[in-house]
């Protein structure tokens, strides 16, 4: 029986070493996604500035409200892989 018990303990901390990985690599991916989803979007708002000046303030404006989407998603997940690390 105590047998057992140390292989059931010790399953249950490997399963937990795994799930701190998982949730570390979760919050690197969606650090990645947001910055190359921002950038992508900056790139395409230059290029329309470059092609269109006139139209660059309302690009701008655009192209922030995007990008804090972006962040606000990211944080998010951030916080959600946060709480499957600690929890």
């Amino acid at each position: 029986m105590n047998l057992l018990i140390v292989l059931l303990d010790s399953a249950v901390n490997v399963a937990h070493e795994w799930m701190k990985l998982g949730a570390g690599l979760a919050a690197v991916l969606a650090a990645f996604g947001a910055s190359y989803g921002i950038s992508q979007i900056a790139k395409s708002a230059l290029e329309s500035i470059a092609r269109q000046p006139e139209a660059g303030n309302d690009l701008r404006s655009s192209m922030i409200v995007s990008a804090a989407l972006i962040e606000g998603v990211t944080f998010f997940a951030i916080v959600v892989c946060l709480l499957i690390l600690f929890v």
